[in-house]
């Protein structure tokens, strides 16, 4: 068992990452209390019955009453309402924090109503599922995955580090980064290619024909894992496009253009391009495996961990 590292944790929104924060605090005894707080009936029950949390609210702000730590865990969109709502029952010098994708969205929508005295630290846990809702969630989904913080203008040091120090116990590596720079990173290696592959899996729906036989019948691993792309939250997905447009569509600018020299390549039997664009390819695949971000091991079924 880890050391207390808060008395009351408040998390509002209980899908994926919510819960599995949820579970992983209460394996490794990080808090006395975990409030949680959904505006979905179903889904706050839903939470209580897997014994989620210690206190369950319907209303954001009754949650995060005298609470040290609240996670703020809801689409992007919603972040500037819910720091409008919860700003009058935050409890001075407690730590708020985030796990949007998007940052200077995030700040500029939550920022204006931190009150003074909260220490807020906008965060994003590099980690998840295609799956969503409290079911989904896991304890050990942040096991060795990076979480990055990217502190506002003049955070004091003490509140950053017991945050970083949070989620180390939760098994996260922990950077600090500019929001700018997290959104343009995060535009190529999540956002790009949930766009791509809500795209291509749109297009194979397009031809109804091919669809209900050859393409449902015959998927390959290719167009499996793109599929499990585009299954994730529309909702989520949504706000991320509406919400880091700029850096989106600069990626998707750059996309174009690399796709085009593909293009050409094959158009006119290019083979040497083509061989060395695969190669390059396939080195970062083996670097990301050698980061320890995924595994060689074959798992075609993408299957989980099931931690409680």
């Amino acid at each position: 068992m880890s050391t207390m590292q808060f008395d009351k944790i408040a998390l509002i929104g209980i899908g994926l990452i919510g819960s599995s924060i949820a579970r992983a605090v209460k394996l490794k005894g990080l808090a006395r209390e975990v409030a949680i707080s959904s505006r979905s009936r179903l889904t706050l029950e839903r939470a209580e019955a897997l014994d989620l949390g210690t206190h369950y609210y319907e209303i954001a702000r009754d949650c995060v009453r005298d609470a040290d730590l609240v996670i703020v865990s809801v689409p992007v969109g919603a972040s500037g309402a819910v720091a409008e709502e919860i700003a009058g029952t935050l409890k001075p010098g407690a730590i708020l924090t985030d796990v949007g994708s998007t940052k200077a969205s995030v700040i500029s929508q939550m920022l204006p109503h931190v009150p003074e005295g909260v220490h807020f630290i906008p965060g994003h846990p590099i980690a998840g599922t295609e799956h969503s809702g409290p079911d989904a969630g896991f304890a050990d989904l942040f096991e060795g995955r990076w979480c990055i913080l990217t502190p506002v203008e003049g955070s004091e040091a003490e509140p950053i580090a017991q945050l970083r120090r949070f989620w180390e116990t939760l098994g996260s590596k922990v950077e600090e980064m500019d929001p700018v720079h997290h959104d343009k990173v995060l535009a190529i290696v999540s956002h790009l290619p949930h766009i791509i592959a809500y795209n291509i899996v749109g297009t194979a729906a397009d031809l109804e024909t091919v669809t209900e036989s050859e393409v449902i019948k015959y998927s390959a691993s290719g167009f499996r894992d793109f599929t499990r792309l585009a299954s994730s939250d529309p909702t989520m997905w949504r706000d991320v496009c509406l919400h880091n447009k700029d850096a989106i569509l600069e990626m998707l600018a750059r996309f174009s253009e690399d796709l085009a020299y593909l293009q050409r390549a094959i158009r006119w039997g290019e083979g040497d391009k083509l061989f060395d664009l695969f190669t390059r390819t396939r080195a970062v695949r083996r670097s990301i495996i050698e980061a320890g971000q995924d595994t060689a091991a074959p798992d075609f079924g993408r299957h989980i961990k099931t931690t409680p």
